[in-house]
């Protein structure tokens, strides 16, 4: 397959030129206007414009009300989330090992993006059936326990902004198809710590998650454990829920999350 960005060297150029306007911003104590980033880079006015207009638009720079240039929350907000998931994956494998061995049914480690989520990794016990997700694919929010369990700990803004985005497609008959029952399940999965995937994305598959927290006990990810519905029955729900609250204590606290019952959010958590 032939290389794109060798065909039009230009792509590439424009990215470095993007990243030394950020990089520009970053250095400077104070915001600069559209001469002053045009003038340290050596481009054209036009030139930097469009480079600052399409940063803009991604939230990576914003504008001052005197018409000047810094950096953008949305940088700080891929901070955040890029410290988080550093060691994410590599802190939570010895937990989730342990809890494959406790409830024999699969676990899965996700991540929110956007509206889907993404499968950072992935146990299996050794059983005959077995999931067929895989580490690296998506699903939608509303189709997933670990989605439900990331919403419940999220704060109200970014669930609006989640919710606004997200594509209600019908996988089974019990997927959730509207934006009121979700947050109504939302919300239930609130107040009892764990979500539950009902046959939602796939018929014959019941799965239940809980939220990893971070400082600030808002959710960063969510660790959960799948199986046919015919092992992991409803009678079974309250007990693997509570073996995978355990874990996402045990992962959080690695993760530098410090307990608190003052938290009223992370009250049914810690319980």
């Amino acid at each position: 397959m032939r290389d794109e960005t060798a065909a039009n060297p230009y792509k590439l150029q424009a990215l470095d030129r993007a990243f030394a306007v950020l990089d520009l911003l970053g250095e400077s104590e104070i915001p600069l206007g559209l001469a002053q980033v045009a003038g340290a880079l050596q481009l054209h006015k036009s030139t930097a414009h469009r480079f600052l207009m399409v940063l803009e638009r991604h939230r990576m720079v914003e504008r001052t009300t005197t018409g000047k240039f810094r950096l953008g929350l949305r940088l700080f907000d891929l901070g955040n989330r890029a410290i988080e998931q550093y060691d994410l994956r590599e802190r939570a494998q010895p937990h989730l090992k342990r809890l494959v061995a406790e409830t024999e049914e699969t676990a899965h480690l996700c991540i929110l993006e956007h509206s889907h989520i993404i499968y950072l990794d992935k146990l299996e016990p050794a059983r005959s059936v077995r999931m067929f997700s895989r580490v690296g694919a998506s699903n939608p929010v509303n189709s997933t326990a670990v989605g439900k369990a990331i919403l419940a700990f999220t704060s109200p803004e970014r669930v609006e902004e989640i919710l606004s985005k997200t594509r209600y497609e019908r996988f089974t008959a019990k997927t959730i198809v509207t934006r009121e029952v979700l947050l109504r399940e939302v919300e239930r999965t609130r107040r009892r710590g764990y979500a539950v995937d009902d046959e939602e994305r796939e018929e014959g598959v019941r799965c239940v998650a809980v939220p990893i927290l971070d400082a600030n006990a808002m959710a960063v990810a969510a660790i959960s454990v799948s199986g046919p519905s015919f092992r992991v029955t409803s009678q079974k729900l309250p007990t693997i829920a509570n073996r995978l609250m355990a874990c996402a204590r045990a992962v959080s606290i690695d993760m530098g999350y410090v307990p608190s019952v003052r938290n009223p959010r992370a009250q049914t958590w810690l319980a």
